[in-house]
């Protein structure tokens, strides 16, 4: 997952529905509009990526295609891989879509309470604590990546960026994943590929003199330089030299942070909704915010 193009959104602020209650559970969810992102959410979708939309679509089924016909070599190409869970179909079962426009394009978006289990499911699957992130952080890289809009992008030379989390389609089959276009499977894909950028993170980090409070910060900083950058990218960093990157990667590590605020948001809007439904309150509430991207 190589920098990427960076191009012009309209600019469209949140907006979080809170849905009523139906029997023990929510008949709706919360809806979440795509925010600004001048990352994977601004890459380029006309000219160079719509001259590569059909080597993304070959792609797509290739990554399908290689897993089932030809035996994977894994442990060179990434340390971590994925492995399929019987959970997974659980949780497709589970995930609600709304629709949403990106341009002049119709896609579909997880819904906020769809993406928040998600993340939850990845994160743990990942152990992510373990190395000092949490699902918060996977909805952030998403966010970065590509505002939860699963679509398609490329790299500045034209690698086809794929799915929800945009992996070029070698990190795909690398990593072990059938199918990019799956919500479910790239995103616990990520997560690994998360844990992996931390630990990578830390070692960049270590010999820095920080507070907890500027580690964690630092931690993630590289956790979004590891998923954005090349190799050689991203081994100029030294933990010092943030600023010094391209416009591009610091606009990723600025909206992963917003992302996982996002997610704290969007967690305890769920729990208070819960709780007036539990106390027969309010049916629904609204909430708006307009993010500088």
């Amino acid at each position: 997952m190589k920098q990427r193009i960076a191009v012009k959104l309209a600019r469209v602020p949140n907006l979080i529905v809170l849905a009523g209650l139906v029997a023990a559970g929510l008949s709706g969810s919360i809806a979440v509009g795509p925010t600004t992102s001048d990352t994977l959410a601004q890459r380029q979708h006309a000219g160079r990526v719509t001259e590569t939309a059909k080597a993304a679509v070959a792609a797509l089924s290739a990554a399908a295609h290689d897993v089932g016909s030809a035996p994977m070599v894994v442990a060179n190409a990434a340390a971590s891989s994925l492995k399929f869970n019987s959970q997974y179909d659980k949780l497709r079962e589970k995930v609600r879509w709304l629709p949403v426009r990106l341009g002049d394009t119709e896609l579909k978006t997880p819904d906020a309470q769809s993406r928040l289990l998600l993340a939850q499911s990845a994160a743990a699957d990942a152990n992510l604590q373990q190395v000092g992130l949490s699902y918060r952080d996977v909805y952030g890289i998403i966010n970065a990546e590509t505002s939860w809009i699963p679509r398609m992008g490329a790299s500045k030379d034209g690698t086809p960026n794929l799915g929800i989390a945009q992996f070029e389609p070698a990190t795909a089959r690398a990593m072990g994943i059938v199918n990019p276009a799956d919500p479910v499977e790239a995103i616990h894909a990520a997560a690994l590929h998360m844990r992996d950028a931390a630990i990578w993170s830390a070692r960049r980090i270590a010999s820095l003199k920080l507070t907890p409070e500027q580690q964690a910060r630092k931690l993630r900083e590289g956790v979004s330089i590891y998923y954005n950058l090349s190799t050689k990218g991203r081994n100029t960093w030294n933990g010092r030299n943030t600023a010094k990157l391209p416009v591009e990667t610091q606009r990723h590590i600025a909206n992963a942070r917003l992302g996982a605020r996002e997610a704290a948001e969007l967690e305890q809007q769920l729990a208070e909704l819960k709780g007036r439904m539990n106390q027969g309150g309010m049916m629904t509430a609204s909430y708006s915010a307009s993010r500088e991207r």
